[in-house]
């Protein structure tokens, strides 16, 4: 399951009640975090020389790089359609309990986040791939 983001919640609202346009990001990127982002973006995001947050699109276009929204059992779902694949860890030891998609490579604004059903713990030259649909954003 996902939440909303601060940001994207008075985005939803201002849009659907309010009648202020929500853009559309380029680019969704994936980020990695040691702690949970919560809506406010307060976790702290993975530290690490090799890390980079990593582009969700496929072939270049935003839309393919999700499925299309369907019914599940919490309410309606996306996932991931490509292998997400992250660059080796280079500076030691890290867990990594939570994600979050942002509009931007750095810095940014989160959209969503959520919590890995479980945590995993990479050691130096360890690389993080998710596979197609490993990643699920469920809104209900």
């Amino acid at each position: 399951m996902a939440a909303f983001s601060d940001y994207l919640e008075a985005g939803v609202l201002n849009h659907t009640l309010r009648g202020q346009a929500l853009s559309t990001p380029a680019t969704i990127y994936l980020a990695l975090f040691t702690s949970n982002p919560t809506d406010a973006v307060t976790g702290s995001e993975l530290m690490d020389s090799a890390y980079v947050r990593q582009d969700m699109a496929k072939g270049g276009a935003i839309s393919s790089g999700w499925t299309s929204p369907t019914v599940s059992g919490e309410g309606m779902a996306v996932s991931n359609a490509k292998v997400i694949q992250f660059p080796p860890i280079a500076d030691g030891s890290v867990t990594i309990t939570h994600y979050a998609l942002f509009d931007a490579q750095t810095t940014g604004n989160m959209l969503y986040h959520g919590e890995f059903t479980v945590g995993k713990t990479l050691e130096i030259n360890d690389v993080l791939s998710i596979d197609i649909g490993g990643l699920q954003v469920i809104l209900r």
